[in-house]
């Protein structure tokens, strides 16, 4: 869908709400993160659709639905010069060629690319996601705090709260919290807050991602159930061209999901492996070995978002079976290799 160049000023702006959804999100890059010198793009986000492709969401409401355009047009809506590219168009179409726009996986990938973000609180999940990943952050987090204190202190319950007791305004407690922690994790006292923040954000990355991939097995779950009355249905049945969009598209669900599961299961081995010596050293191969999946988890977890999103949207109160089979052979089945061909260019383990 493309969009005329009014829009380009009048742009409507987001909630506050919208905004940390969006910072939230796997596949939304709000523009305003990068340095980008239009006003209305400034306004705008970079989205992945429904089949994998990045586009420049111009606006969106329940009445009008999406404006999207492609970036290679960009230039009439916001009347950039036609004899030459215009840097943003540049810097856009960049962006483009990343998997995901999750925090996680931006912060790698703006770093490699040599882009600055003068705020860096964008490349941070929300107060309220990182609070609904509370349960998940526990299995990483307690431990740490019984190496540290023993189970006698239940005042303690994550990171964050380990990090505020050291600028408590008791100063000879913190200091005897401080020389605690440094001596069990062999690291000088200056370097314990550092290495607490960087504790609890690699652990919140894979907290964030395992959440994503639990909230992606039920609907992938009810995708699968929907494609079978596809294929018990004795006209649709017969389309040999839907049956193997349909088994093909099953069956690389079902070889993606086994293997991003499996990448969990063997962070989780190495991850409670950690208590066994935790160190600043141990923890240092531990988060190495985590941050260098960020880029494959997170576009692997986007692109089955997407799929599997687009589907409920369309089909979650129920629809036709031509309808269903129709979106499956032209939506669905577009973009899927490209999910196949991240999982697969996924660092193995044993070469981390």
């Amino acid at each position: 869908m493309s969009a005329a160049a009014p829009y380009a000023d009048e742009l409507p702006g987001s909630s506050k709400k919208q905004d940390e959804l969006d910072q939230d999100a796997l596949h939304i890059l709000p523009l305003d993160i990068l340095p980008v010198d239009t006003p209305g793009l400034k306004r705008a986000k970079l989205i992945k659709n429904v089949r994998l492709d990045s586009v420049v969401e111009l606006f969106r409401d329940a009445e009008t639905g999406s404006g999207q355009v492609e970036v290679s047009n960009l230039g009439p809506v916001f009347n950039w010069p036609e004899d030459e590219t215009h840097p943003d168009e540049t810097l856009v179409s960049v962006m483009c060629r990343l998997h995901s726009y999750d925090v996680y996986t931006l912060r790698i990938q703006l770093r490699k690319l040599g882009i600055n973000v003068e705020n860096f609180d964008q490349l941070k999940l929300s107060k309220e996601k990182s609070g609904e990943l509370t349960t998940y952050m526990k299995t990483f987090t307690m431990p740490l705090i019984s190496q540290i204190y023993g189970e006698t202190n239940s005042d303690i319950e994550d990171v964050s709260q380990l990090i505020g007791m050291f600028s408590s305004p008791d100063k000879d407690e913190a200091l005897k919290n401080l020389k605690l922690m440094a001596g069990k994790l062999e690291i000088s006292l200056s370097d314990v807050p550092k290495f607490l923040e960087d504790y609890g954000d690699v652990f919140m990355s894979l907290a964030y991602y395992k959440n994503c991939l639990d909230n992606l097995i039920p609907k992938v779950m009810l995708y699968e159930e929907a494609t079978d009355e596809l294929k018990d249905n004795h006209q649709l049945k017969n389309d040999r061209r839907l049956m193997k969009c349909v088994g093909y598209i099953s069956d690389q669900l079902s070889d993606v999901t086994a293997s991003i599961t499996g990448r969990f299961e063997s962070f989780d081995r190495h991850s409670e492996a950690l208590w066994e010596n935790i160190t600043a050293e141990s923890f240092a191969k531990v988060k190495t070995m985590i941050q260098s999946h960020h880029v494959t988890v997170g576009g692997v977890l986007c692109g089955l978002s997407v799929k599997m999103n687009s589907w409920q949207e369309q089909f979650g109160a129920g629809g036709g079976l031509v309808r269903r089979a129709d979106f499956v052979m032209s939506e669905m089945m577009q973009g899927i290799e490209k999910i196949v061909k991240i999982e697969q260019s996924a660092p193995k383990m044993t070469d981390i």
